[in-house]
């Protein structure tokens, strides 16, 4: 046949010569005599005449069409026309001059079959790509979230969601491994929570044995993932069993399930992550037995290597919350054994410490909702909170170095100054009468009258009612009350007073320790007492910062070791004004100051009525001392009732 002559044969014909030539296993199938659609593996290429794709209609566009959409290739078989051409552009793959021999459609055809591999290739490179990226993205933030959170409860949450989210599970639960593997009779399985997309269901925490006998128990003993693609149809040579009787109680069909253990950096089995019900689509609700059967699918490799790098990530955060929330105890129980201690060597002011705490968060919270004035911008975090609650706690902590004697001063002598007091006025009083019966014993042996005898009495009478009024004086001097200055006089003059020791040395009625303490105008206190109490503060801000508080915790020192200082600089130990004063100083001193004034456990002063004390703080802003905004907010949030409730 000569070259350019026409081809006789048909066109499957042709294609047919063209393909034994490909040598390539294929199929074809011929819609109309002119289109033959060819087919190998899951590529297929239209082999149609010009004639059909020239002519225009709705085929030919429909044809033209699904060639541009890489649908499949076309090849265009026909005599030279230069209306042709503009199909090239269009997406049409070849034409082939249909006087060409066979061996020019067979290489179409390979070229054809060629791209159509390698377009498949690379948008399965592009999609294991985007895949990968995806993945890794997730993993990332995974990590990212699991590193950041540290509550327990809602880092358990989080890590259910995004193993679910990366399987494509329905549903899962995660259970906690309790007890260590140096006693295995002690540990247990802990159900701490459960997630279902499909059904709302409630969930509540509860033990269970781990033995090889449950699903989750077997992966915390083996350390093994487990898959089962149906639970309802175990194989024969199982161990582990499935209970059906939620899955009847809900509605709810359990199928394919995917068992991963949490494993800590310590290498040991710390909890179990038990996935369900993987979905073909994950849009997909399970609301039936019959929505399970045709959406489930078991879990994949790549599911299983997703969420096991997920879990290793996971128990890591998981040991970690724990080690952290381990150690929140520990200080807290320090901090709180703390508080004991103090309170013990101060009994009198037992639970002021905590009562300051609770005042002091009630009047933060307050702070947090405040929709106007100076605070309105200001919100206290959690860890503030808890910075707060323990500067609270501690605020006292300095009384330590403080001497007991004076911390638990009731009044303004000390009980052995008043047994001291008393012996010497019993003395005054027994050398008077012994003084009177020498006097009477002399005039008896003069034979003195009994005017003179009853005279001596009435003289020492007058004398014993003088040592009991002085007696009386320093008795109700010793209250720790108002002093008035009459007393004060009278006091002075009875520290001018002296009597004879029994080895007849001059001694005044009182030392000048004791004139000093009695003479203390308010309180029980002298002034270097008070300097001594004064400085617990000192004390306070010293001790607290030699324990390695952490950043969280930082503050922790000076916000106690600020809150006997005054706006207006008349504070102490360190006289601050203003701004300088930490806001959470500002407040514990508010909270201080009323559960100073409103206790009823002093026993040096009555407690003064709430009313009284709000008004004493609202004088204590005017003098410039307290916070006027805080204080404010104390007394309209209702934040001082916090104690009384």
């Amino acid at each position: 046949m000569n070259t350019f002559d026409r081809d006789p044969r048909t066109l499957v014909e042709r294609v047919k010569a063209a393909l034994d030539l490909l040598g390539r296993a294929s199929s074809i199938r011929e819609d109309r005599g002119d289109v033959v659609v060819v087919t190998i593996a899951t590529h297929s290429v239209v082999v149609a005449e010009s004639t059909v794709v020239l002519r225009g209609d709705a085929f030919a566009e429909k044809l033209i069409a699904s060639a541009i959409r890489d649908d499949h290739a076309l090849i265009v078989v026909g005599e030279p026309d230069a209306r042709l051409d503009p199909l090239l552009a269009r997406g049409i793959f070849d034409l082939v001059d249909e006087r060409d021999p066979a061996t020019r459609l067979m290489l179409s055809l390979r070229n054809a079959f060629e791209l159509l591999e390698l377009k498949e290739r690379a948008e399965n490179r592009a999609r294991w790509l985007r895949r990968y990226r995806y993945e890794a993205g997730t993993l990332i933030e995974c990590a990212r979230d699991l590193a950041r959170e540290r509550d327990i409860d809602k880092l358990l949450a989080t890590v259910l969601e995004r193993c679910r989210y990366l399987a494509g599970a329905d549903a899962g639960s995660i259970y906690i491994v309790e007890g260590t593997d140096a006693d295995v009779t002690k540990r247990q399985l802990r159900f701490k929570l459960s997630q279902n997309e499909s059904l709302a269901l409630p969930s509540g925490e509860f033990v269970m044995a781990i033995s090889m006998r449950s699903i989750a128990g077997s992966v915390a003993m083996t350390r093994k993932t487990v898959t089962i693609e149906d639970v309802y149809n175990l194989p024969a040579d199982s161990t582990v069993q499935f209970d059906p009787s939620f899955d009847k109680r809900v509605g709810y069909r359990t199928k394919s399930i995917l068992a991963v253990p949490l494993v800590s950096a310590q290498d040991e089995v710390i909890g179990v992550v038990q996935l369900i019900n993987k979905k073909r689509d994950p849009r997909e609700r399970l609301r039936s037995p019959d929505d399970a059967n045709e959406h489930v699918v078991p879990f994949d490799e790549r599911s299983i290597e997703l969420v096991a790098s997920l879990a290793a990530q996971a128990g890591v955060a998981l040991e970690n919350a724990t080690l952290y929330e381990e150690i929140r105890r520990i200080l807290d129980g320090f901090v709180r054994a703390s508080v004991r201690a103090i309170e013990q060597r101060d009994p009198t002011t037992s639970g002021h410490s905590q009562r300051v705490a609770t005042l002091s968060l009630r009047l933060a919270d307050a702070v947090s909702l405040a929709t106007d004035g100076p605070y309105k911008n200001w919100r206290f975090l959690p860890s503030d909170l808890r910075q707060l609650e323990y500067a609270s706690l501690l605020h006292d902590f300095g009384k330590i170095g403080v001497r007991e004697q004076v911390l638990v001063k009731a009044k303004k002598l000390y009980p052995w100054q008043m047994e001291l007091l008393r012996s010497r006025f019993d003395l005054l009083h027994r050398t008077a009468q012994v003084q009177m019966l020498e006097r009477k014993i002399d005039l008896y042996a003069r034979n003195a009258s009994v005017h003179e005898l009853s005279a001596i009495e009435e003289e020492a009478a007058v004398k014993f009612g003088q040592i009991e009024a002085m007696w009386a004086l320093v008795r109700d001097a010793n209250e720790p009350t108002v002093l008035h200055q009459e007393a004060s006089s009278r006091l002075d003059e009875l520290g001018r007073m002296s009597y004879a020791d029994l080895r007849g040395n001059a001694k005044p009625y009182l030392d000048s320790d004791e004139l000093e303490s009695l003479k203390v105008a308010r309180g029980s206190l002298t002034s270097a007492e008070y300097k001594e109490i004064q400085s617990h503060v000192s004390h306070t801000f010293e001790f607290l910062s030699r324990i390695p508080w952490g950043k969280s915790f930082a503050q922790v020192p000076i916000i106690a070791g600020c809150h006997h200082e005054k706006l207006n600089g008349r504070g102490y130990p360190r006289g601050l004004r203003g701004d300088d004063v930490p806001v959470g100083s500002r407040i514990m001193a508010i909270a201080d100051i009323f559960d100073a004034l409103t206790a009823s456990d002093r026993p040096y002063k009555r407690a003064v009525p709430v009313d009284r004390a709000l008004d004493i703080l609202h004088a204590e802003v005017k003098d410039g001392a307290l916070d006027g905004e805080l204080v404010r907010l104390f007394v309209e949030s209702g934040a001082y009732r916090a104690v009384f409730t």
